[in-house]
């Protein structure tokens, strides 16, 4: 009952937070301009990820939480929030926000919350030692940045992640974490009462304040979360998140094979490949919530199974889905004057 009146509080919190966070970024200037490479087409307020920050430390101030991990995560997590924040009004490069991630996972890291050993198949365990510094350290700035690069249509970055902590909470459970299940329960209602406000047609956007925050929290949780799972633990997480995790991947092949820098923008993610199939802006992001949900059921079965044929099955089907769009994506970009062209003559055709 507890965690029912939590989850409501959070969710009303940011409900009427969320529109006086929008008043406030526009009076400040934290807006979102239009260009090239971003789908909408007026300035819109960000700063959003605010009101799901606040939200969060509401409920984390009424629960507080019996862990010794409690306080090391709401530092990260503040100062993950506050380098969104300050690149959300300056636009901070490159490497300035890579040493606010660097040291918000620093200091969950020195808070205890780091990968000392993985869960193998057949009851083995295999011990990281030091190397396990470095692991949480790439996979809390990974899975930060995989959020950050997913937040390019209305609602798609909140609703993502909605589907990944409604997942972790519910592992949380049938696995008797209520730490986790207290953590990702009041994220989860946190990003459900702005998700109101952001999905299409959005009225703010979440900006990086809040995917970088999403981004670091998710990464984090499901490190804790899944450290008593059976099945190869570290891969469950990866599972849950294999459509933020395979589009940055993706992004990354590109980069390199263009010769471009890693933080080089472009409009090939996988929502942009929606897009440019013809769908709708609200169809791509539910095409991809769908995809998300698919994952996400496919975690919550190997964490009751030790097939590893399933795990297996499931990647590839990742693999074949982002493959697909990202070359019917790069056919449709590549090959679209010659096909307006066909359709022209077809239809001058069809009307003589």
């Amino acid at each position: 009952m507890e965690f029912v009146l939590t989850f409501l509080l959070c969710f009303i919190t940011a409900l009427l937070i969320t529109p006086l966070v929008k008043r406030f970024a526009i009076k400040i200037g934290a807006t979102d301009k239009p260009n090239y490479r971003k789908v909408h087409q007026r300035i819109m307020p960000r700063l959003g990820g605010l009101a799901i920050y606040i939200s969060f430390m509401v409920g984390m101030l009424v629960t507080m939480p019996d862990s010794p991990y409690t306080w090391p995560i709401m530092i990260g997590g503040t100062i993950i929030v506050i380098t969104g924040f300050l690149d959300d009004i300056f636009e901070l490069s490159a490497k300035v926000k890579l040493l606010g991630q660097i040291l918000a996972a620093t200091v969950a890291i020195v808070g205890g919350v780091y990968v000392e050993f993985i869960n193998l198949p057949f009851d083995g365990i295999l011990q990281l030692g030091m190397f396990g510094i470095p692991l949480t350290l790439l996979w809390i700035v990974g899975v930060t940045n995989a959020i950050n690069l997913i937040d390019g249509l209305d609602g798609l970055a909140a609703g993502v992640s909605s589907i990944v902590l409604l997942t972790i909470t519910t592992i949380a459970i049938m696995d008797g974490n209520m730490f986790i299940v207290a953590l990702a329960s009041i994220l989860l209602a946190s990003t459900i009462g702005f998700l109101y406000y952001n999905f299409h047609p959005a009225k703010i956007f979440m900006g990086d304040t809040g995917s970088l925050f999403l981004g670091y929290m998710i990464s984090v949780i499901s490190l804790l979360g899944f450290k008593s799972v059976t099945l190869f633990s570290l891969l469950i997480p990866i599972v849950i998140l294999a459509v933020p995790i395979s589009d940055t991947l993706f992004a990354i092949v590109r980069r390199k094979v263009n010769r471009q820098p890693l933080s080089a923008p472009d409009k090939s993610h996988l929502h942009h490949c929606f897009l440019r199939l013809g769908y709708s802006h609200r169809s791509s992001v539910l095409m991809i919530y769908g995809i998300s949900a698919f994952f996400a059921l496919s975690a919550v079965l190997l964490t009751q199974s030790t097939l590893w044929g399933a795990l297996i099955i499931t990647l590839l089907v990742l693999f074949a889905v982002e493959l697909m769009v990202e070359l019917v994506g790069l056919i449709n970009t590549e090959y679209r004057p010659m096909l307006n062209m066909i359709n022209r003559l077809t239809n001058l055709r069809r009307t003589s």
